[in-house]
């Protein structure tokens, strides 16, 4: 046979934004060795008729650091036609760790990433096997994924590893920040793709404590990052006081690399922000200088309960829920002092980001009375005779904590949107895939880009949408030879149908580790996903044995291994 796998008949796309040409797909030995003619046969042939060949796609905002660990699969990230992920972003993850600090690390990720402890528990079991970054690294590429993976090195880990508890109450001494950034220079050196921090207020990690990166200076960051000028790869931040444009500049300065940062939403900081950003962003590129915001395509909704109120946790009012039991959250929800206070900062929000948020607010579950699920929080409250705030909050008392809301907290003003997506100054991001698990649903971000804005809304052209999901995130983040079909470059194909391919409407399940749910969507119109060579996911059903040989790399430092 001339190639293991043929695919016949489609419009190809090759990543780069040129156009659609009609023709086959040649591979063999997990590589593309045939583009446009493929003449001769194959071990198997799959029809294209009707449908886009393209790059399998690249998503640079995950969090699957803890999952890959558990599930090889990555799921749901290629049931959407993803075959590449960056993870550790924010400046999260489970490496390095001190034995000591594993439960500390944990309880982080539960609360800032909205990860079932539960599941966490269960999942990465007593005895993880590595301590330090490049033993992290070595246990994934040991147990392998389905698609390919690479790692930031998080300031968070590393902080807590160095300094301990204290990591989330003070700067760092210059013996402290030698320390992390000789970590910084091992991890490299082992193949992180770069570093991630944060500064962001929403980030609030164990106890109600922000987590470890928010108390470091920036000095501390740019001695950090720095670490990147010698040993290549991408710096991630996610921004927050003291860390913004002007000090991603500094940091691109001195370093001679990307700085990308999470994340530019519609609706952050109003239209003149955003105007703000748009211009300084063009501004430092066209200095040179590497900085790429990430955007969104998707509205950020979140799913959430009183008993984990994240959208809500950096507000002043609710510095004592972060801290508190169950018993003590009730209390201070049924406070009269409580709600004054949270209804006057909910006329306002977080940089207007939660302003009236309960007008864009779905009562999702009600374990008291189901007749409400799915009904506008409004609604219910007027008919309650309450204001809305209060309404939420009985509504939680009365479940007990279980009730759920849905509310968008931004990016859903799709004029908006519309014109970010269409910037070429900057990157898609911020799926969070692996977390909020409960919350959200991202993950589905690719489909949703090709179903909503290319077809239904016509914001996207099909090229540059597909350049967009493959070529442009893999060159921001130097992943070698990903994002891209041409002749020799490793086979990850995705083949898909333009008039039906989407993101299906959102599912709760429950099959975490410990039984924990999780939001997902299924793909629509995704015909077939390889990962180099290897057919995974066909017809909407995975194409091989999660508990056998997987087709997945490690990228260490943006690159697999030589064949």
């Amino acid at each position: 046979m001339d190639y293991d796998i043929k695919i016949s008949g489609g419009t190809l796309l090759d990543g780069t934004g040129a156009p659609g040409v009609r023709g086959d797909v040649g591979i063999r030995d997990g590589r593309v060795v045939a583009l446009g003619d493929a003449p001769g046969s194959a071990e198997r042939t799959l029809d294209a008729e009707g449908r886009v060949v393209a790059p399998g796609f690249v998503d640079i905002h995950t969090h699957y650091d803890a999952q890959i660990l558990w599930d090889r699969m990555l799921s749901i990230s290629p049931w959407h036609g993803v075959t590449t992920v960056v993870m550790g972003n924010c400046g999260f993850g489970v490496a390095p760790t001190r034995p000591e600090h594993r439960e500390l690390i944990l309880r982080t990720l539960e609360k800032v990433e909205g990860m079932s402890l539960a599941t966490l528990h269960a999942g990465l079991g007593d005895d993880w096997g590595f301590e330090s970054f490049p033993e992290y690294l070595d246990a994934v590429e040991a147990r392998g994924s389905a698609i390919h993976v690479a790692a930031l090195l998080g300031h968070t880990p590393l902080r807590l590893y160095v300094m301990g508890e204290e990591s989330t109450e003070r700067a760092a001494n210059p013996e402290e920040v030698a320390q992390m950034r000789r970590l910084v220079e091992e991890g490299l050196a082992a193949g992180a793709v770069g570093f991630a921090t944060s500064k962001a207020p929403t980030h609030v990690g164990y106890s109600g404590r922000p987590v470890p990166s928010r108390m470091a200076e920036f000095e501390e960051i740019r001695t950090l990052a720095g670490a990147l000028a010698e040993g290549g790869g991408v710096m991630q931040a996610t921004l927050g006081r003291e860390l913004f444009l002007d000090e991603f500049s500094t940091i691109a300065t001195d370093t001679g690399r990307t700085v990308s940062w999470t994340a530019l939403l519609a609706g952050a900081g109003g239209p003149e922000f955003e105007k703000f950003v748009l211009e300084k962003t063009a501004e430092q590129q066209a200095q040179g200088l590497s900085v790429v915001p990430q955007v969104s395509c998707r509205p950020l909704n979140f799913e959430f309960q009183w008993k984990e109120p994240f959208p809500f946790e950096s507000m002043k009012a609710f510095a004592p829920i972060s801290a508190a039991d169950s018993d003590a959250k009730l209390a201070i929800y049924r406070d009269p002092e409580f709600r004054a206070r949270f209804r006057e900062s909910g006329e306002s929000g977080l940089g207007s980001a939660l302003a009236r948020w309960w007008e864009r607010t779905v009562v999702t579950h009600s374990p008291s009375d189901p007749s409400l699920d799915e009904q506008p929080l409004e609604a219910v409250a007027q008919a309650r005779g309450v204001h809305p705030l209060d309404c939420a909050l009985d509504l939680g008392i009365e479940s007990k904590l279980e009730a759920r809301f849905r509310t968008a907290i931004m990016n859903f003003d799709e004029e908006v949107v519309g014109r970010l997506l269409q910037d070429p100054h900057l990157v898609l991001g911020l799926s969070d895939a692996g977390a909020h698990a409960s919350q959200l649903c991202d993950a589905c971000f690719s489909t949703h880009l090709l179903g909503h804005w290319v077809r239904e809304r016509g914001v996207l052209e099909l090229p540059e949408a597909v350049r967009m999901l493959t070529s442009r995130p893999a060159d921001v983040f130097g992943l070698v030879d990903r994002g891209r079909l041409a002749p020799g470059l490793p086979a990850d194909v995705v083949v898909f149908d333009p008039e039906t391919v989407g993101a299906g409407e959102l599912e709760r399940v429950n099959d975490q580790p410990a039984g924990a749910d999780r939001l997902v969507s299924q793909a629509q119109g995704v015909d077939a996903v390889l990962v180099a060579g290897t057919l995974v996911r066909h017809e909407g059903r995975d194409a091989i044995d999660p508990e056998g040989p997987l087709p997945g790399n490690l990228l260490r430092n943006g690159c697999a291994p030589s064949p």
